[in-house]
């Protein structure tokens, strides 16, 4: 087990229990709450926007800042560092739902233990597995970006940042240090308790539960509570049918902040190269979303590319 691992994810589940205390002796307060909500948008968007549509899949371009920028996000949310995130992402798309899936929740053992130890896995359990050899294979692109490389070495910075920013302003506006408590709490530790299972229900929920509407060699679903929680990505049997989307929610009732988010950059000239698939495209991978498709159980898919 990786101390780091351990830390990043016992640590938050504290700040949440602290905050219960908190709440009962003192109450939650609207600067509480905006933080918390804030500080989350932003690390989330930083996973969602940056690290994963737009580092992982490439479905848009924009500026060598910006991309510096969400990768700085995205490294707040504590989840992992950048190359790191990446590499692991793109295996996940190679062998997703196959038993190299970094993350499946299958292939965990027959009944109601194989299924618990499974979700468990998949949830959180894989993060406590060794890595697996030679990732650096699926990120050559982001290998010979030096601003990748910097934001990736600067991993533990950006975490302490996005949790010092919140307690700098809780006890700035508040002029107190148990607003900077608060602060750090509810914006820090306890934003990334909320995004790190938001992320993680991608993984478990959305490979388990809700519809199929599209071809996708694996067994992802569409959730649509999962889809607002982690701002789009829900919508995960479209990702995986179409993984250089940068849209995600594809009918106009799945709402997916990341793309509108995107969809406002591209307006104002900040996102270019926005993939996105055609109607024919949707047409030909349509099938039943209420049928189950086979588990795959071997994988001999090539390892996507920095295009895909």
């Amino acid at each position: 087990m990786h101390l780091q691992t351990i830390g990043g994810i016992t640590v938050p589940m504290i700040g949440v229990v602290a905050a219960g205390y908190l709440t009962w002796g003192y109450g939650f307060g609207w600067l509480d709450l905006g933080l918390l909500v804030v500080m989350y948008l932003v690390s989330m968007l930083g996973v969602t926007v940056g690290f994963h549509r737009l580092l992982t899949h490439r479905g848009f371009e924009t500026t060598n800042t910006l991309r510096f920028m969400w990768a700085v996000f995205g490294s707040m949310s504590v989840e992992a560092p950048v190359l790191q995130w990446v590499a692991m992402h793109r295996r996940h798309h190679q062998y997703s739902d196959a038993p190299d899936d970094p993350h499946s929740p299958h292939h965990s053992g027959p009944g109601l233990v194989g299924w618990l130890k499974g979700f468990f896995r998949a949830h959180v359990g894989w993060a406590f597995e060794p890595d697996p050899e030679n990732l650096h294979r699926y990120i050559p692109d982001l290998l010979k970006s030096p601003s990748m490389r910097f934001a990736n070495k600067m991993f533990a910075v950006w975490v302490a940042l996005g949790l010092l920013i919140p307690a700098v302003v809780g006890g700035l506006v508040t002029m107190s240090w148990f607003g900077a408590l608060t602060g750090f709490i509810w914006g820090g530790l306890v934003r990334v308790f909320l995004g790190h299972h938001a992320t993680w229900s991608v993984n478990s929920i959305c490979h388990i539960w809700g519809k199929r509407p599209y071809e996708s060699n694996d067994l992802s679903t569409n959730n649509a509570l999962v889809g607002v929680v982690a701002l789009g990505e829900g919508w995960h049997n479209n990702h995986h049918a179409f993984p250089t989307s940068a849209r995600h929610g594809l009918e106009w009732w799945q709402f997916d902040l990341s793309w509108i988010v995107i969809r406002g950059m591209q307006a104002v000239g900040l996102a270019w190269k926005v993939k996105l698939p055609s109607a024919t495209d949707l047409a030909n991978r349509r099938r039943d979303p209420n049928t189950r498709p086979p588990l795959p159980t071997t994988s001999d898919a090539p390892i996507p590319d920095a295009s895909n």
